[in-house]
């Protein structure tokens, strides 16, 4: 009993002294949600980073002993976030550049009885390729309104059949799998993030590269116009203040030509202001 013990013991500090050993001396320290993922997706992710990142699902004390041995402050602000359905990510990479790769390995799953929806679920209007039989009762008990078509059965009416946070049903967990209806979006999902480098702390990471890319070209517009404004030259901004300068110059030119047109009408009016006029009754 003693011996087994003490075996336990062992490795705990063994375990404890790898991880406290990767927090001093990695990069990145990145926290991510697992609930719900798959094993066989689980293990996917975990090929796809190899050589990328070290994936550590510990558990929750020893990782919190492995934070305590870092003696940092900032990094202690980080142990609320750190549930036992989280998974801890050590590597070189940047926090976002590293959490943005796992937002991309994400998928769709099917749904499961008893699972809570993340979503308003649809059955959407249209044909389907269900053959009719027992699948025309289990869409009639949610509510869905059917007819045959071709010999297959036709979906009416689009109906939601599990709104947001609601428990998803046997029969509406049946019928979307055999739709093939995939409502939940899975994977690593990015909480936290230490830079152990620059001893920065990333809390409630929300990535979005379709959001990051958008702001990114609004920005840059912004900027592009402000620096043609300022005529400052660059690679992006020379071909801009190339037209600018050549709608200036004609503008220039009709303005050059108005006046020119105006001052001759000028000269006319004194020219002729300035000429006698011959009386033509004396002259007889």
């Amino acid at each position: 009993m003693t011996n087994k013990k003490a075996h336990v013991a062992k490795k705990k500090i063994e375990s404890v002294k790898e991880l406290s050993d990767l927090v001093k001396n990695k990069k990145t320290i990145l926290i991510v949600s697992i609930k719900n993922i798959p094993s066989s997706q689980f293990q996917k992710i975990k090929k796809d980073l190899r050589g990328k990142a070290t994936i550590k699902v510990p558990k929750k004390n020893l990782i919190l002993k492995a934070i305590d041995s870092s003696n940092s402050e900032v990094l202690n602000k980080i142990k609320s976030n750190i549930k036992e359905d989280t998974a801890v990510l050590f590597s070189d990479i940047d926090a976002f550049e590293l959490a943005a790769e796992l937002v991309e390995k994400k998928s769709y799953m099917k749904a499961k009885a008893g699972q809570i929806a993340p979503s308003d679920i649809t059955i959407e209007a249209g044909p389907t390729e269900l053959l009719p039989g027992p699948a025309i009762t289990e869409l009639s008990v949610l509510g869905i309104k059917t007819q045959i078509e071709k010999g297959k059965i036709t979906i009416k009416e689009s109906k939601v059949i599990v709104k947001k946070d609601e428990v998803i049903s046997d029969n509406a967990a049946n019928i979307m799998g055999k739709l093939d209806i995939k409502p939940f979006l899975v994977g690593f999902i990015p909480v936290a993030a230490f830079d152990v480098k620059e001893k920065k702390l990333y809390l409630n990471i929300n990535i979005s590269k379709e959001e990051a890319l958008g702001e990114l070209k609004n920005f840059f517009s912004k900027a592009l116009a402000f620096a043609v404004e300022l005529c400052y030259i660059s690679e992006d901004t020379i071909k801009f203040l190339i037209s600018k300068a050549v709608r200036n110059r004609i503008a220039l030119e009709k303005f050059a030509v108005v006046e020119s047109l105006e001052n001759g009408e000028d000269s006319q009016k004194q020219e002729d202001n300035q000429t006698p006029k011959v009386n033509q009754g004396e002259n007889n």
